[in-house]
């Protein structure tokens, strides 16, 4: 497996990005979390879908508008969690001497319509870990 890194800054340059991917033997997509690819969600899942590239997405809301599986953090957990300090701030304790936190929960998401759309089995032990199955 070789990683190829590919920044994006709009629709043209993901455009091209998934060109160049075509010409690639057994290729996939993992979608960085970031301001461009999730407003430009719904071109990057089509055009998963047209060049029939399985794609990896940070949030679930990318597999509910069609892409294929998401792997990412939880972000109802980190709202409660955020709340929670927010209270303890207004409360008096100091915001630098809270300890950091790092997320602790992680969803993932699966698309089985999208699976068989581009011909790919997902393995039962992956469905049985899954936190949410869109038939």
């Amino acid at each position: 497996m070789k990683p190829v890194a590919a920044p994006v800054r709009d629709a043209d340059e993901i455009e091209r990005t998934f060109s160049a991917l075509t010409g690639e033997k057994n290729s996939g997509l993992l979608v960085p979390p970031d301001a461009i690819t999730t407003a430009q969600r719904g071109l990057i899942i089509a055009l998963a879908a047209r060049y029939r590239l399985p794609a990896v997405y940070p949030l679930r809301f990318f597999v509910t508008s069609g892409g294929l599986m998401s792997y990412g953090v939880d972000n109802l957990d980190l709202y409660r969690r955020a709340a929670s300090y927010v209270d303890r701030i207004l409360k008096g304790e100091n915001p630098g001497e809270l300890p950091v936190q790092a997320p602790t929960k992680f969803e993932l998401a699966i698309n089985l319509k999208t699976a068989r759309a581009l011909g790919l089995e997902v393995p039962t032990p992956l469905l049985a870990r899954a936190d949410e199955v869109i038939e």
